[in-house]
């Protein structure tokens, strides 16, 4: 077990983050906004804590990650990361980087789509956990940097150097990851890293009306969608269909497919159960 602990389990007062819950929606806000919202220690155990308890519980339906102040999030804190590392042996910082990589494993694998609300800057580790997300909405402010290069690291951080070229192609995601340097909001929405740019100042409102919609949708249908996009990055044509024909011959059993047709019969709107 990873020694780094976030809060409790099972409880509503995580110390690291603030965490809303409106039918079926969760907000997550990186609330240190006078350091830019950097990440401790305490704040990725939470972080990963709090989606493994949400993805148990089967209570939220899509979920919003949002940084308070002026920025999304800044990355690691220099003082209370960085400067702890330096006096870690091999083992604790082993310890250390794979309870990282497990905050990203854990948005990637949470049954529910997550939704980056991105403004300012999304920084180091703050980077890569808007691009974790499954939708990245952002406003002309949001500046991405990948700068672990910049501090003497590896670029392929977090499962960086894996999630990125997926998205945005190994072309951009070389220069990205080896060179640190900002994206700007209108070249990260051309390169395809931002999934929706919004006005100035309205990426958190853009955000929250994403995951109504998601959340008011067919959520066992978005969460196997989720599933098949994180599993099939890897896997040849012939295993991809069949695990496709596998899921969707599960979903044809399940009472929100048999709702569709009903409602399509009645000409109503469809009633989704998430069944």
């Amino acid at each position: 077990m990873s020694p780094f602990t976030g809060s409790a389990a099972r409880t509503s007062d995580w110390r690291h983050l603030r965490v809303e819950h409106a039918d079926g929606v969760a907000t997550v806000t990186l609330a240190r906004p006078e350091k830019l919202n950097a990440l401790t220690f305490g704040a990725y155990a939470d972080l990963r804590d709090l989606l493994a308890e949400l993805s148990r519980e089967r209570s939220v339906r899509a979920l919003v990650l949002a940084g308070e102040g002026r920025g999304f999030c800044s990355g690691g804190d220099v003082d209370e990361i960085i400067g702890a590392t330096l006096s870690m042996d091999t083992a604790q910082l082993l310890d250390f980087n794979r309870m990282t990589g497990q905050t990203v494993r854990a948005i990637r694998e949470c049954p529910f789509p997550v939704i980056a609300a991105v403004h300012g800057v999304a920084a180091g580790a703050g980077a890569v956990l808007a691009l974790a997300a499954d939708f990245r909405v952002a406003d002309p402010s949001a500046r991405f940097a990948f700068l672990f290069t910049r501090v003497g690291l590896s670029g392929g951080d977090m499962g960086a150097a894996y999630l990125l070229p997926r998205v945005v192609g190994l072309g951009h995601a070389t220069r990205l990851l080896m060179l640190g340097e900002p994206v700007r909001a209108p070249e990260a929405e051309r390169i395809g890293l931002i999934s929706e740019l919004t006005d100035e100042g309205h990426a958190d409102e853009a955000a929250r009306e994403l995951a109504r919609r998601l959340a008011d949708g067919p959520a066992l249908a978005y969460a196997q969608t989720k599933a098949l996009l994180t599993a099939e990055l890897d896997m040849p044509l012939a295993a991809s269909v069949e695990l496709d024909a596998s899921t969707q011959a599960l979903l044809m059993n399940g009472e929100d497919y048999a709702e569709f047709h009903a409602a399509f019969t009645e000409k109503r709107p469809p009633k989704w159960r998430g069944r």
